[in-house]
């Protein structure tokens, strides 16, 4: 999904449905980076309800990425964001009790679930602190497309994106 602000309001757009399979295609609808001030458009991808990918530009057009869990490592997508961007699981979130993971091979906390990586400062100019994404990717009773609604209704896109979804 692509989604991006345009006249004041947010736009979503569904990505063909091999888009999710090549990073190199989400790096591609990523489009243009905003040049109003307002907050860039960003991609959204969740991989089998496991975990999501967000890629957003950043500032010198670099591409800013987050992914949901950072231990799918035998996912394709999952591989190619933690690669393609230096992503460790040490790079995102440690969990709330303030423990790190070493190593991606290791980043598992006590109850099996794994850690964030890469950049939760990705939706802070459109309102959404990392703090507060920290936490949302800490709680352990969501999937992947959950959370995904979640920030979506913490942004103000929930209705675009389930219309863009169903159609």
């Amino acid at each position: 999904m692509r989604v991006a602000r345009v006249d004041g309001g947010w736009q979503c757009q569904l990505l063909a449905a091999d888009a999710g399979d090549e990073l190199p295609v989400l790096e591609r609808a990523l489009g243009e980076p905003a040049v109003d001030g307002s907050p860039g458009p960003f991609v959204v991808v969740v991989d089998s309800r496991l975990y999501f990918v967000v890629l957003r530009h950043g500032p010198g057009g670099l591409v800013r990425a987050l992914i949901s869990d950072a231990t799918f490592q035998e996912w394709l997508l999952a591989a190619e964001v933690v690669e393609r961007y230096g992503i460790g699981a040490e790079d995102g979130a440690a969990p709330l009790d303030g423990r790190l993971a070493a190593t991606v091979d290791d980043a598992f906390d006590d109850d099996g679930t794994g850690w964030p990586g890469g950049d939760l400062d990705v939706f802070s100019d459109a309102g959404l602190p990392a703090e507060e994404l920290g936490r949302l990717l800490d709680a352990d009773d969501l999937w992947a497309d959950e959370m995904v609604l979640r920030i979506a209704e913490r942004l103000g896109f929930a209705e675009q994106l389930t219309a863009a979804a169903a159609a």
